[in-house]
């Protein structure tokens, strides 16, 4: 089974504004609302792509009970910590740019903790947990290198996507998957990189430091997969960018999902790649139609 985990999950409420003024009544023109957190979005896109998940995480309140509703109603199983204050809402407006506007969210107690660490003990050998988003100031700061750490030791394939700190520290407990993008690769590093022969050097030295794999994303440039003993690139499919949310989520959930199924990275990397596109030529997170429509057009070299 696969697992995610979103430690601080979201309603996104996206406005569209196209002739907004500031200090002036503004009308949207279309609004949508969708549950958000990136470990939500890899498991709306695994129920996609027809791979069942279990969601984690903490929700509150009435908009707690909106996003547990809103994923139940597309079939996907929650075991949700359920806490004292409501869960966030995090604000897009889409007008000329776009701008975000993103909840706190609520305040973790010692038991709520607790109590999230008690249901991830039903995790077994040959599972797969996903870690994905920033950790909230109420978590310790090293809470997904304790559960990499941990989790790995009893044979479960572990996925981390976050950057900065995070990222650098979980290495050295040697993550099944991490997602940097390219931009994240040089923060990590402290050096500027662009082109994918800069790049190969450091996703390599990713693998060195403990990842069991690296995939680096590059927007429009494509992507690069580093395995321990590969280097894959992948072209991206051609279409209009409407949707900055989820992409990368997206990408994630559509490589383990695949290699969930076949074992199979190169076949794993072309959905994933697929799967990311088509959410960014998405309003909302990419359907199963969208993305086989463009498995076709990503081509994977070894490189």
């Amino acid at each position: 089974m696969i697992y995610t985990v979103t430690l601080n999950p979201s309603i996104d409420l996206i406005v569209e504004v196209p002739d907004f003024h500031l200090n002036q009544v503004n009308r949207s023109e279309r609004e949508n609302k969708f549950p958000g957190g990136k470990g939500i979005n890899v498991s709306r896109i695994l129920q996609a792509i027809n791979v069942p998940s279990v969601a984690f995480g903490y929700i509150g309140g009435f908009t707690g009970a909106y996003i547990q509703h809103a994923l139940e109603s597309e079939g996907i199983q929650t075991d949700f910590v359920n806490v004292r204050d409501d869960s966030r809402i995090n604000i897009k407006l889409k007008a000329v740019n776009e701008t975000e506007i993103n909840g706190q969210g609520p305040t973790l107690s010692e038991q709520n903790i607790r109590d999230l660490y008690t249901k991830l003990e039903r995790l077994q050998a040959g599972d797969i947990l996903i870690l994905a988003g920033s950790i909230p100031p109420s978590l310790p700061t090293t809470f997904y290198c304790d559960l990499t750490e941990k989790y790995r030791r009893r044979g479960v394939k572990v996925v981390v996507d976050a950057g900065g700190k995070v990222l650098a520290e979980v290495l050295q407990y040697q993550p099944f998957l991490v997602k940097p993008n390219h931009h994240e690769l040089c923060d990590l590093f402290g050096v500027a990189m662009s082109t994918v022969e800069e790049i190969i050097p450091y996703g390599k030295k990713v693998i060195a430091m403990g990842a069991d794999n690296v995939i680096v994303s590059m927007a429009g440039d494509g992507a690069l997969l580093f395995t321990n003993n590969a280097v894959y690139i992948a072209t991206v499919p051609q279409g209009q960018v409407v949707n900055s949310v989820g992409a990368g989520d997206s990408l994630v959930a559509g490589f383990i999902g695949t290699y969930a199924k076949y074992q199979d990275y190169h076949k794993a990397f072309q959905v994933a790649v697929a799967a990311g596109s088509a959410t960014a030529f998405s309003k909302d997170l990419a359907s199963k139609e969208q993305i086989d429509l463009l498995i076709n057009q990503v081509v994977i070299k070894k490189i």
